[in-house]
């Protein structure tokens, strides 16, 4: 995972947008469940979703960053429920898992896709799997971060940040997880976010996609690097009456096994 740390009170600026797609993969799920694992969890605001489905279910929250399952616990009451960290490349469970959940995290994973078909080892007959991915890294937000970040008085702390998140096409994790003994959903959605507020794109991705590159930068350089991309964004996705409209593709797959 990268190794940015995490400011869960900006991530959960635009808690309710970033929520719906969690619901909606939620949703597809059928198992009944007792034993739900979600893998990065972020600071838990989604958790009472899994509850609300799985009344009765033990469920773990796991994340990368000692930040968000410090919040996570802070805000939890639930005595079915813990948090704990853990490295989603190292991480193993201690038993059969009847659902498996990730939402939003697996981009941030250089070569997350190898860890799909050993995960599915740990899900129980009649469990699933499911996750969830952004999609739109060639979108205005994330080509002109980049660009911004290449710039001469820029470049030369953000050169070595390491691999950029990234993920595959539905497609492509439908053939991957799809054989004898398991139903395979995969698919994609365009949400349309109305920002309210300045600057609301920046303020949406400096919690999540650009955190890595902020962080790279000295303080005395970020003020300028934050001035010219926000200028960016603002041509980008100009503000209109109702808000600034933020197209946001978002891929989904739900693997249900259904042998032995």
């Amino acid at each position: 995972m990268t190794t940015a740390t995490w400011d869960p009170g900006q991530y959960l600026r635009y808690a309710d947008e970033r929520g719906r797609p969690f619901v909606d993969l939620v949703s597809r799920i059928t198992t009944e469940a007792l034993a739900v694992v979600d893998l990065g969890c972020g600071p838990g605001q989604l958790t009472p979703v899994l509850r609300q489905r799985w009344p009765q279910a033990h469920i773990t929250g796991l994340d990368s960053s000692p930040e968000m399952i410090d919040r996570a616990r802070e805000q939890s009451t639930d005595p079915l429920t813990e948090y704990a960290v853990a490295d989603a490349v190292s991480w193993e469970p201690e038993q059969p898992l009847d659902v498996l959940v990730s939402n939003a995290m697996l981009q941030w994973v250089p070569g997350h896709a190898d860890l799909l078909l050993p995960w599915t080892e740990h899900i129980a007959p009649g469990g699933t799997l499911a996750f969830q991915v952004p999609g739109n890294f060639d979108a205005p937000s994330h080509r002109l971060l980049w660009e911004t970040a290449a710039r001469t008085a820029y470049s030369r702390f953000t050169q070595d940040l390491g691999p950029r998140a990234a993920v595959l096409d539905p497609a492509d994790y439908l053939a991957l997880l799809s054989r004898p003994g398991w139903a395979v959903d995969a698919w994609e959605t365009t949400y349309l976010h109305v920002l309210q507020g300045e600057d609301a794109v920046f303020e949406w991705i400096s919690g999540t996609g650009a955190r890595p590159v902020l962080q790279a930068l000295p303080d005395d350089v970020r003020a300028d690097f934050e001035a010219d991309y926000k200028r960016a964004l603002r041509e980008a996705y100009p503000r209109q009456d109702v808000g600034t409209v933020l197209p946001f593709r978002r891929i989904f797959a739900v693997a249900h096994r259904t042998g032995l």
